[in-house]
């Protein structure tokens, strides 16, 4: 296995009309396979790469839809657990004409939450290149945060690529206690992923440099800053990088920060460089986006290509670094 990852599976459903408060009647549309590492390890499948996730889903038509999604596209599910008497995973999401979204989540009752240390099996482990932890996956429950702190303990002895894309949910955790969490996986991590918000939530530091540079003192290699429709920007001990985004129309954001991270780390397991890497994921980014539903990420790594071929990145200053 190339990819494993540990944390919440769930489906989703989306508020019809945007500027729709989930407190005022409407229509919603679902159920879509989603969650922030579910959606990851999907898309890592779609570009050819083998992956894995270890998961809890409740024995319902809602844990069918997304386990059937994962196995559809190859996915590793022998770890994808099914709890009886436990409802799967819902999260209900509404957006603002901003791009600004809500969330309503049933997560910390559910499935998803039931993962503990036991169930990180040290063989399983073992046979992957790198393990992805997510923010949100430790936010869910101590006994989910537990399974990933012994998941990144096997994979430090074992010498594999640990990963961390913080993925901050304030509907799961207060933004001030991210940085208490996320320390066990900062000090093995070798790259990290957040936006800019979760790197400022990470470190209290208000400009990108700064903050980065309080990253790396943990022994990261990487920190690569996702700016949404604006690009994506490396910083490493000796290296400042920013790669523009590509021009697409988008349609739903919900999912492209997971897909991003999967076509970044599928590329630097490749031995591909920075600038490479961060152009490619940033089209995996975009072509997400460009598709409605969390989890319709780009179908292959052709589909990827010649997207790359065929469309325009921006040429626009950034304004976020």
């Amino acid at each position: 296995m190339d990819i494993l990852t540990i944390g919440e599976v769930l489906v989703e459903f989306v508020k019809k009309n945007k500027d729709s408060p989930h407190y005022e009647r409407g229509e919603y549309v679902g159920p879509f396979p989603s969650g922030a590492p579910a959606i990851f390890v999907d898309t890592g499948a779609r570009l050819g790469i083998e992956t894995g996730i270890v998961g809890g889903i409740g024995n319902d038509e809602f844990g069918k839809v997304i386990k059937d999604r994962l196995k559809k596209d190859k996915v590793d599910t022998r770890k994808l657990l099914v709890f009886d008497g436990i409802t799967t995973g819902i999260a209900f999401v509404m957006y603002f004409s901003s791009g600004e979204r809500r969330f309503v989540f049933t997560l910390k009752q559910s499935a998803a939450a039931q993962i503990k240390p036991e169930h990180i099996e040290e063989d399983f482990v073992k046979e992957t290149k790198v393990v992805h932890v997510m923010g949100s996956a430790l936010s869910l429950s101590e006994s989910m945060r537990e399974a990933c702190y012994k998941a990144i303990r096997i994979a430090n002895q074992y010498g594999l690529v640990v990963t961390y894309d913080p993925n901050l949910r304030a509907e799961l955790i207060e933004p001030s206690l991210i940085k208490k969490i996320s320390d066990p996986v900062l000090k093995v991590a070798e790259l990290v992923m957040p936006s800019k918000n979760e790197l400022f939530d990470l470190t209290g530091k208000k400009s990108i440099e700064e903050a980065a540079d309080e990253i790396l003192k943990y022994g990261v290699k990487q920190v690569i800053v996702k700016l949404g429709n604006e690009g994506s920007y490396l910083v490493t001990k000796d290296e400042r990088y920013f790669e523009p985004s590509y021009e697409v129309i988008e349609r739903d954001p919900t999912g492209a920060g997971d897909a991003f991270d999967a076509g970044y780390i599928m590329m630097y397991l490749k031995g591909k460089d920075y600038k490479e890497s961060l152009k490619f994921a940033n089209a995996v980014g975009a072509l997400k986006v460009t598709n409605f539903g969390p989890m319709e990420v780009p179908n292959s790594l052709r589909e990827v290509e010649e997207f790359m071929k065929s469309s325009k990145q921006r040429i626009e200053k950034v304004k976020s670094i």
